[in-house]
This record gives structure tokens, C-alpha cells and sequence, in this order.
């Protein structure tokens, strides 16, 4: 059994370093919601000196919100805003020596790709004329990863170690009462379920299906280097291998 652990950094955090060694593939912020050029060249160094596979991160122009308030643009525009992130990207990670890997939507640009075809057919298809080698990371069976599967992307099914799930497989939003996982026995319990029985239960007690292929850790995290280190762990123990898609 094998799955990818990923982890958003390069967002002003001080956990990218100390995160590293945990992971397997890094989502590295494009500027947009957070970071800059110096903070992404970091990261991106940090990725290659570690052997950690990298990811854009595009989110939508807006660090105030940090990239979690929902903003509508044309598709033209959505195409224009996430090419111009990973070209960025791009550039940088050739520059130091590193491969780009996949594409990871953050933040409120990720919950709407989600549910909404059209726009994740937009982020899709930016990718691919970008590069159609890259790997769209999608939450598991949205209409991110559909979007990206009607057009020959590669996609990754992606499940969260540190967020609970409503009944119709999304993420809590973030402002309701119980959307983060603070419990490490409860997330210990909740990323066995998704890797071996390809499962989670929700808030509300729901059993719902899923895929699971990579495993995201949030680096903004309260608990972020801990459970990272406990997510790590536990996958060995249960001889579980952590392996990115590049390898």
C-alpha cells in the first residue's frame, strides 16, 4: 500500500523546514494568497535539498483573506490567474534544479473548483496547456478531479489528515464549529479509515466513499509539526509507504 503526503508551505509560516522530512510532496504558495519570490525559493530548495516533490499552489490574489474568501472571475480570468502562478513556479523550481511535479488550487479556489465543473474545467485545462504531465491534486472525487480526467490529466485524490467532512463528502467550512481535527487519536483513527478502507466518517456520523492517494497536512496548522511527525509515523508502523507520484 502506498500513499503521498503533501503539505501547503511557503506561506510565512515558520514549519516548512522542520516539516520536510515528513512529506513527500510540498504545495508551495505562488505569491498570491501569501509568499513571495524569496519565500518560494526557500521552499523550493528546501524541497530539492530533501527530495520532497514540488507543487504550485495558485490561489486567488487576495493575502488579506489569505486566499479563503470566495471571488468570482471570468473563466478567461481564472485561466490568466492560475497559468501566471505556475509559470512563476515553473521558472523558479527549473532555475534551482527541481522538477514541477503537480498543481495544488488553495484555499477558497480549491472549495469552489470542488463543487463547480466549469470552473475546474477552466483550472484544468490552464494546466495542461501549461504542461499536460502535471498532476492536478483535487479534493477525492469533486468535480476537480473530474474536470481534470475528461481532459487526460493526471489526477491525485486528495484527503485531509486535519479537517472533517460533511455528509456530502466536502470539507467542513472552516467557520462551523468542529472543522478542524485537534484530537490526534481522532486524526490518527480518521487517515487509516481513508487509506485502507478508502472511507471517512463525517461530522454528522455518515460513512462516505472515497479515494485516497495523497494525504494533505496543512503547514498553517496549529498542530502542523506534530502531526506530521505522528502521521508519518503511523504510516510505517502500519507498513503503509510514503511515496510521491514522481518517484
Amino acid at each position: 500500500m502506498v500513499i503521498d503526503i503533501n503539505c501547503d508551505l511557503g506561506e510565512g509560516m515558520p514549519n516548512d523546514a522542520a516539516l520536510m522530512p515528513y512529506i513527500s510532496s510540498a504545495n508551495i504558495a505562488c505569491g498570491f494568497h501569501a509568499g513571495d519570490e524569496d519565500t518560494m525559493r526557500r521552499t523550493i530548495a528546501l524541497a530539492v535539498e530533501h527530495g520532497v516533490s514540488i507543487g504550485a499552489h495558485p490561489g486567488f490574489p487576495d493575502k488579506k483573506n489569505f486566499g479563503r474568501t470566495e471571488m468570482m472571475f471570468p473563466e478567461e480570468d481564472i485561466v490568466s490567474i492560475v497559468s501566471e502562478q505556475v509559470y512563476i513556479m515553473l521558472d523558479l523550481v527549473f532555475a534551482l534544479g527541481g522538477k514541477l511535479q503537480h498543481v495544488k488550487p488553495h484555499g477558497a479556489l480549491y472549495n469552489m473548483a470542488a463543487r463547480d465543473l466549469s470552473l475546474a474545467s477552466a483550472i484544468a485545462n490552464a494546466i495542461k496547456d501549461i504542461d499536460e504531465h502535471l498532476i492536478l491534486f483535487g479534493l477525492s472525487g469533486s468535480k476537480s478531479i473530474e474536470a481534470a480526467q475528461l481532459i487526460g490529466l493526471r489526477t491525485a485524490n486528495e484527503v485531509f489528515a486535519d479537517r472533517t467532512y460533511t455528509n456530502e463528502g466536502t470539507l467542513t467550512p472552516r467557520q462551523q464549529s468542529g472543522a478542524l481535527i485537534t484530537d490526534p487519536a481522532a486524526m490518527e483513527q480518521q487517515v487509516l479509515q481513508m487509506i485502507r478502507e478508502q472511507k471517512v466518517t463525517s461530522l454528522q456520523g455518515k460513512t462516505i466513499p472515497l479515494q485516497a492517494d495523497t494525504i494533505c497536512i496543512h503547514g498553517d496548522g496549529e498542530h502542523a509539526i506534530v502531526f506530521a511527525q505522528q502521521v508519518h509515523q503511523l504510516l510505517q508502523n502500519n507498513h503503509i509507504t510514503i511515496q510521491s507520484f514522481n518517484r
